[in-house]
């Protein structure tokens, strides 16, 4: 049987206070907040305001538990940071590298390119096309208004690189392996990226991503604050990797992400559980059952042979608690279906010939697409974030926590906190005169609400309410925009 998702866990998780990870009183969150450090002294009206904000679940191998003895960055020390870069008249805009081509003179090297892209556990009878790179650069647009977004011009290319001939194979007359190397170029700048072996074999070959930041940081356009790179390819950062889905340079303002991982077509390899991705991942039952797993794990024994885990007391129910912030946003998610596997569906008309085109199967469903969007858009709205010199965030569940693993990544929200919504605040609304955004943006109060406007219009376009994720996004900016305003809520 499904779960129900009756009660919503609001709480960290047993996890965290067995590693000895407690959240800071409500005093610090809220001096966390200010650009002096300090409370105000009273935290009534903040403690208000976190309804909406639950603390990071720290579910087993989850990224904070490793990251837990790094200091928190508050508003205040992001400000003093001195790495950090400052948004200029010059230098304002985000730019977005699509993912490059395969365009080549060899159509060996076009057909090894994309055959590299394309997951071997991908159905060979449909298509699982990718996220748009408009679509992800519509969404960086909202998330980061209202600085402008831009694709870069010049697509890069992947171009075959001339050191790869091996003069042993040649001597023994033996078939040469797939190249070593192969070259990126773009616009003028062409760069080595090494390749390698998938070590868990679900791609064929896989990129490595330090190599492409390099290549990156080659292209960075003069009028760039930021820069994030796509590519549909697997990528690794060191040997003992299986994969990495992105990282960023953010002092050198540059980023990648890959695409690869999200595909839904390999949930089943990596061990999703789509029932409990955001914010379904907040379900009390599921979160205990993480704990209760891991504790089973470690005492090696059966988890038949443990005790029943204790409710938390933390909780407040979904389907019943209309007063709860944090309950409405979980209902607008339990309200949609899981996204739907891919199957191909006998094609509508069978050529007379007998020969059947990719064109004639079933592409993927609207769904099926935009949930492997919603995983992306997560990744490169975190990484950018890196460029502007916002830390891993330890105060709350939070688009800019720590992640250890794709679970993880599909466990947490795409919102920033109140500590780090601070951050972006300070960074655009102080450069909101050099970016024309007009009167009122440089006030707090009509930034937020403008930027939230935006995300819901991108969660409101067509496909993306019938997605989880989206959806119950756009349920949290909805209240948020109650609350900022001072306003009921229409949901």
């Amino acid at each position: 049987m499904a779960c129900q998702h009756q009660t919503v866990h609001i709480d960290s998780s047993p996890t965290a206070a067995s590693e000895g990870i407690v959240p800071p009183p409500i005093a610090r969150r809220q001096a966390a907040t200010r650009p002096s450090g300090r409370a105000t002294g009273n935290t009534d009206d903040h403690a208000s305001l976190e309804s909406l904000f639950p603390p990071p679940l720290v579910l087993p191998d989850d990224g904070l538990i490793n990251e837990c003895d790094e200091p928190p960055q508050t508003l205040r020390s992001w400000i003093s940071l001195k790495e950090r870069n400052a948004i200029t008249r010059r230098q304002q805009t985000i730019y977005v590298v699509p993912p490059p081509t395969d365009d080549s003179v060899s159509p060996f090297f076009c057909s090894l390119m994309r055959h590299w892209a394309r997951s071997v556990a991908e159905p060979a009878k449909i298509r699982c096309d990718p996220p748009p790179v408009e679509t992800i650069r519509d969404y960086l647009e909202a998330f980061y208004h209202p600085l402008p977004v831009k694709l870069l011009p010049e697509t890069p290319k992947f171009v075959h690189w001339e050191d790869n001939d091996d003069d042993d194979n040649t001597k023994k007359n033996t078939r040469p392996g797939p190249p070593q190397y192969i070259g990126l170029q773009i616009k003028n700048n062409l760069t080595r990226i090494t390749t390698r072996d998938t070590p868990d074999q679900q791609f064929p070959r896989q990129l490595q991503l330090n190599d492409l930041l390099d290549a990156a940081i080659a292209a960075l356009p003069r009028d760039a604050y930021a820069m994030v790179m796509l590519t549909h390819h697997d990528l690794y950062e060191d040997d003992d990797d299986d994969f990495c889905c992105g990282r960023a340079y953010g002092g050198s303002r540059v980023a990648v992400v890959s695409t690869a991982r999200y595909t839904p077509v390999l949930d089943k390899h990596m061990g999703v559980d789509r029932e409990h991705t955001w914010p379904l991942s907040h379900c009390e039952e599921y979160v205990r059952r993480k704990c209760w797993e891991d504790a089973a794990a470690a005492s090696e024994l059966p988890s038949s042979l443990l005790p029943e885990p204790t409710p938390t007391v933390l909780t407040v129910n979904a389907t019943t608690d209309a007063k709860s912030p944090f309950a409405n946003v979980l209902r607008s998610a339990i309200a949609l279906p899981s996204p739907t596997p891919l199957r191909p569906r006998p094609p509508p008309n069978i050529p007379t010939d007998g020969i059947v085109t990719p064109s004639t199967y079933a592409t993927a469903t609207s769904d099926f697409a935009n949930y492997w969007l919603a995983r992306v858009v997560l990744t490169a709205s975190h990484e950018v974030g890196h460029c502007f010199g916002f830390a891993h965030c330890v105060f709350y569940a939070c688009a800019m926590q720590a992640t250890g693993s794709i679970l993880e990544d599909l466990r947490q929200p795409p919102y920033l906190c109140l500590v780090c919504e601070a951050k972006l605040g300070r960074a655009v609304r102080s450069a909101s005169n050099l970016v024309g955004t007009g009167k009122g943006d440089g006030d707090e109060k009509e930034w937020l609400v403008r930027r939230y406007e935006k995300l819901v219009a991108f969660c409101e376009r067509k496909g993306m309410r019938e997605v989880r994720m989206f959806a119950a996004y756009r349920n949290w900016l909805m209240q948020r925009i109650a609350v900022v305003k001072g306003d009921s809520v229409e949901l």
